[in-house]
């Protein structure tokens, strides 16, 4: 979740477009991209990455959490107990969440 595609790695991957303190690019691609991770996690290891780890890793984990059944009005506060309490950073990322849930 970078803004410009990052370098290659040496095991599978993806990327979403994803400016930093913004919101995905692509809302729907991110829609795909995150089912895709939360159904994956229950049978392999998933990374979900940032540049610093808090605001679009906790945004992307807060949707997570939303379709594992957290409330999308409650998905920040989850994260913020459970992974990095300055996670989803900006009034519109928590709104993306709070949102997401109802898509």
């Amino acid at each position: 979740m970078l803004g410009k595609q990052p370098p290659e790695v040496p095991w599978e991957s993806g990327w979403l477009r994803w400016p930093d303190f913004r919101l995905p690019s692509d809302r729907a691609a991110a829609r795909v991209v995150l089912a895709d991770a939360w159904q994956r996690a229950a049978g392999e290891r998933v990374e979900i990455a940032c540049g610093g780890g808090r605001g679009r890793t906790g945004t992307a984990l807060a949707c997570l959490a939303v379709l594992d059944g957290v409330p999308g009005d409650e998905a920040v506060a989850y994260v913020r107990r459970h992974y990095d309490r300055h996670a989803v950073e900006t009034p519109w990322q928590r709104r993306y969440v709070r949102r997401f849930g109802e898509g």
